[in-house]
């Protein structure tokens, strides 16, 4: 059983996007290894300006965790800043990578670009050290990553062969994996790109949180095409194909197949805001129930804050033992 560590920034509501690429993954391989789930609270504060955000979209992004099936008593499910150990060896780390490394890492050139007239967190550029501490505090054998992610885990290995060869070894070399396939979801109004929170319009984007209604009339105005064939096709019809890879993620029918029973856009849409609808209800009516109880969420949150504390702190005191530091008596 590998020892794996996926983690999710509390900064928006979850999509489907985020729901079937994802969460399900996170599901089904809770009982296949030991999985850790961080809510990297730590990491949005590169985003985040405002009072008392954060700690609302954690604990609502919380209670989407267990809502969509991650068991408390089997997934060790905790937020990042409950663990000091987090931002203690993300300094080691800090002072364990170069200026240089960091300087390409393309996230940030990508980020800071786009905020040219914007505030700028140094956090952003150091970001990549504080990602490393987070998957070498467990031990991570495995860290399921898109190919956007890959050179964060690249330099992560880095890191932590550098600081085995300086200190003795004392950390395990993660690796990356490429998650189980999961539903390739594309925005409703722009079929060639992803569907995200951070698009202008949250009309193409499904919110998990999303009532029914705004669930259909966002389906209903999807963007297709004009010749209204029922192809499953991604170069040539986007908006169709993924309205097939929605319809077929819901309902366990391949696209190809679902493609044949459909001579109308209509009806396919639809069918597919339905099926979404069916498969978020169960869903949102955990959620409710989490959410009207935060004394609950709390206790869910600090079953696995308690077991990644543990395993955290030995691996933080590994380091310093490493480095020579001394301890506190």
């Amino acid at each position: 059983m590998a020892r794996v560590l996926s983690c999710i920034q509390p900064t928006g509501p979850v999509h489907l996007g985020n729901y079937l690429g994802a969460l399900v993954n996170w599901v089904s391989g809770q009982n296949r290894n030991d999985v850790f789930h961080g809510i990297v609270d730590l990491h949005a504060l590169t985003v985040t300006d405002k009072p008392g955000v954060i700690g609302d979209q954690t604990l609502q992004l919380a209670a989407v965790l267990f809502a969509v099936g991650l068991d408390p008593k089997v997934a060790t499910v905790f937020v990042q800043s409950h663990i000091p150990a987090h931002s203690q060896l993300g300094w080691i780390m800090e002072c364990t990578v170069s200026y240089g490394e960091l300087s390409r890492m393309t996230q940030f050139k990508d980020k800071q670009s786009k905020r040219e007239a914007e505030f700028v967190s140094a956090g952003l550029f150091t970001y990549p050290a504080l990602q490393a501490a987070d998957i070498l505090l467990y031990d991570a054998e495995e860290v399921p990553v898109g190919d956007d992610q890959k050179q964060h885990i690249e330099i992560t290995r880095d890191i932590a062969m550098r600081f085995n060869h300086r200190f003795g070894e004392t950390f395990v070399i993660p690796k990356a994996v490429t998650p189980p396939v999961g539903a390739r979801v594309m925005d409703l109004q722009d079929p060639t790109s992803k569907m995200s929170k951070s698009t202008e319009s949250d009309a193409g984007c499904v919110y998990l949180l999303d009532s029914p209604e705004a669930i259909m009339k966002k389906f209903k105005r999807a963007v297709t095409d004009s010749d209204n064939e029922v192809i499953y096709d991604r170069e040539k019809k986007p908006g169709v194909s993924n309205l097939l890879d929605i319809l077929s993620a819901s309902t366990g029918t391949a696209p190809q197949a679902l493609a044949g029973q459909y001579s109308q856009y209509g009806k396919l849409k639809s069918d597919c805001g339905e099926a979404v609808v069916s498969i978020l209800q169960p869903i949102q009516a955990r959620y409710t129930n989490l959410i009207s109880d935060p004394s609950q969420l709390h206790e869910m949150l600090s079953v696995g804050a308690i077991r990644a504390e543990a395993i955290a702190q030995k691996t933080l005191q590994r380091a310093q033992q490493a480095i020579g530091m001394t301890p506190r008596r």
